[in-house]
């Protein structure tokens, strides 16, 4: 029997909620696989705006590119959202607009022409050019200022491999290869090579962690390479709070400033490794194999890189 349209039928979904769709786009989600994370910002974004079209009167079915200016005002002027942000909040509408076009709610997607219309110039503005880039001198003083074992792992790591903050959270203490000195990640949608490689100083941080990790006192079963307070798998904003705070001890991180440059994250440690890499001469199909970005050219799929090179 063929799959053919999803078994939710339009002729149900015109007497249901905003709320009821989010529900349909959350299984739609879970079917494509999306992460948890994804969805999860998904349904807090779509949540949001719904809230304020409610408040106009109006359901997520009156999107036009009239309703969907002022959704970007009242998210630039009210929120005070910054372009990352922002974008989040446009890509979580155009997938769910995406959904309710593929199963034939609404006749096409009008988040997508808006967002080539707005939102492009805004990334322009905000690059990532412009994010802090900290030198080797100020990696080596942030690092080394880190008294914390935990912490101190936490940022060699993400400075020295460039793994992604979600990427770091799911490692568990037996992906560790001792003998080759790389880590072996959990499958990421976004991710195309599963080893992050470290050098001699990150092991020796990792090591002193894991030694002081025994000190803690775990939930049972819990096998995760970093885990919080509270002896369980440390989650995505105590990683965030771990960075930002000892960045902001030393002046490289101003948490009150809305200028990106003024302000430190751990996305700036991957933005670190890989200009550095990248200054350093690195070929480009290395630092893409390195990085796990996603192979999108039939040149990036059929070139496979010999780990040992």
């Amino acid at each position: 029997m063929g799959l053919g349209k999803m078994s939710i039928q339009s002729s149900t979904l015109k007497h249901k909620t905003d709320e009821e769709l989010i529900v349909d786009f959350e299984k739609d989600c879970n079917l494509r696989s999306l992460s948890p994370e994804t969805i999860r910002r998904y349904k807090s974004s779509l949540r949001i705006v719904f809230n304020f079209l409610h408040g106009m009167g109006k359901s997520i079915k009156d999107l036009d590119k009239h309703v969907l200016v002022d959704i970007l005002r009242y998210l630039k002027e009210e929120r005070e959202a910054s372009y990352q942000t922002l974008n989040g909040y446009f890509s979580a509408l155009s997938s769910f607009y995406s959904f309710l076009n593929y199963i034939e709610e609404v006749k096409g997607n009008p988040v997508n022409p808006f967002r080539e219309r707005y939102m492009r110039r805004n990334k322009i503005m905000n690059s990532e050019s412009q994010r802090k880039l900290l030198s080797v001198e100020e990696m080596s003083k942030l690092i080394n200022s880190v008294l914390d074992p935990r912490d101190k792992a936490i940022i060699a790591l993400l400075a020295k491999t460039g793994v992604r903050k979600g990427e770091l959270v799911d490692m568990d203490k037996d992906d560790i290869d001792w003998t080759e000195q790389y880590i072996k990640l959990k499958p990421k949608r976004k991710r195309s090579n599963q080893i992050a490689f470290f050098d001699d100083e990150t092991a020796h941080v990792l090591k002193r962690w894991l030694k002081a990790r025994e000190n803690y006192q775990l939930k049972e079963g819990c096998n995760a390479l970093f885990v919080g307070e509270h002896g369980g798998r440390l989650r995505r904003h105590g990683v965030s709070h771990a960075v930002e705070r000892h960045a902001e001890k030393v002046g490289l991180h101003n948490p009150k400033s809305k200028r990106m440059e003024d302000r430190f994250s751990p996305h700036c440690l991957r933005h670190w490794f890989t200009t550095h890499l990248r200054r350093g001469g690195i070929k480009r199909e290395f630092l893409k194999e390195l990085r796990g970005d996603s192979r999108r050219e039939a040149v990036d799929i059929y070139d496979h890189i010999d780990l040992k090179e």
